[in-house]
C-alpha cells in the first residue's frame, strides 16, 4: 500500500502537493477516478478518490478515514548528538521512526565533531520511513540545541530522565531503570562521549545515568538500542493491561 502524506485535510477535501503530487501522478501516473491511501502525520488515515491531477497539485474526496494510536502508553523523546558521518544519525532516525518514537532533539555537545544538521532533508528521511513503515504518526525533530540550552528547556509531562555515557561508575541497565507508564527523555552523546562536566551537569539537573549493555556502542547504535528497548516495554506494559 502506498501512503502520500498531506496536512491539508478538512472534512470533505483533501490537497496533494509538491513532491506528493509529483510523485502521485508523474511517477506512480494516477489519474481521476483513482483511489489513494493518505495520511496527515498526526495518526490518521484516509482513503481519497482522485477528483483532479496535475503535476503540482492533486485534489480528493475523502471517501473513509481512521484514527490510529501509539502502541506505547507514555511518550519517548531522545536527544542524540549527531554524528560525523551524519549518513549514521540519517540511520538512527529511520530506524527510530520505523520502530515507534515521538519526539528528537539534536544536541550540541562538547565534544560533538558535527555542529550543523540540515532539518529539511532529516525530516524527508522521517517521512519516508513513516510511510514505509505504516507508521502514521510522525515524530517531533527539534531544532539542534545546545546540551545546556537543552536542560534549561520544560518539557512536556513530567518524565523520566536518563543519560546513557560510558564511564565505568554507570552499570545500571535501561532495562532496570525505566518505567513503561511514565513519558521519557534519553540523552546520547557524540563519538567522543559526553565530557565529565556535562555528565555532572545532567546529574544537577534531574538525569539518572544508564547503561545499555556490556558493549561500548556507536552513537547511533546506542539511539537505536534505546529506542527499541522503551518501545519493547511499553507494549509489553500494554498488551498485559
Amino acid at each position: 500500500m502506498q501512503l502520500f502524506y498531506t496536512t491539508h485535510i478538512d472534512d470533505q477535501l483533501a490537497f496533494l502537493s509538491g513532491e506528493e503530487a509529483k510523485h502521485c501522478v508523474q511517477v506512480l501516473r494516477h489519474r481521476v477516478g483513482d483511489q489513494i491511501n493518505l495520511m496527515d502525520g498526526l495518526g490518521g488515515n484516509y482513503v481519497g478518490s482522485i477528483i483532479e491531477a496535475t503535476k503540482n497539485k492533486v485534489s480528493l474526496r475523502i471517501l473513509s478515514r481512521q484514527q490510529s494510536y501509539s502502541h506505547r502508553k507514555a511518550k519517548l523523546h531522545l536527544a542524540v548528538a549527531p554524528t560525523k558521518n551524519i549518513s549514521r544519525f540519517e540511520w538512527f532516525l529511520e530506524k527510530a521512526t520505523e520502530i515507534g518514537i515521538d519526539e528528537i532533539t539534536p544536541i550540541l555537545c562538547q565534544r560533538s565533531e558535527r555542529k550543523v544538521v540540515k532539518p529539511e532533508r532529516l525530516k524527508k528521511i522521517i517521512l519516508a520511513a513513516a510511510k514505509q513503515s505504516k507508521n502514521t504518526i510522525l515524530p517531533i525533530l527539534n531544532p539542534m540545541a545546545k546540551l545546556g540550552a537543552f536542560f534549561k528547556e520544560e518539557w512536556a509531562g513530567s518524565p523520566q530522565q536518563f543519560i546513557a555515557h560510558c564511564e565505568k561508575d554507570n552499570e545500571v541497565h535501561l532495562l532496570e531503570k525505566y518505567k513503561a507508564d511514565r513519558d521519557v527523555i534519553i540523552l546520547i552523546g557524540p563519538e567522543g562521549d559526553f565530557s565529565p562536566v556535562e555528565i555532572k551537569n545532567s546529574f544537577e539537573n534531574g538525569y539518572v545515568p544508564i547503561s545499555l549493555g556490556a558493549s561500548r556502542l556507536r552513537t547511533e547504535t546506542a539511539a537505536v538500542v534505546a529506542c527499541h528497548t522503551v518501545n519493547l516495554l511499553g507494549t509489553s506494559i500494554k498488551l498485559e493491561k
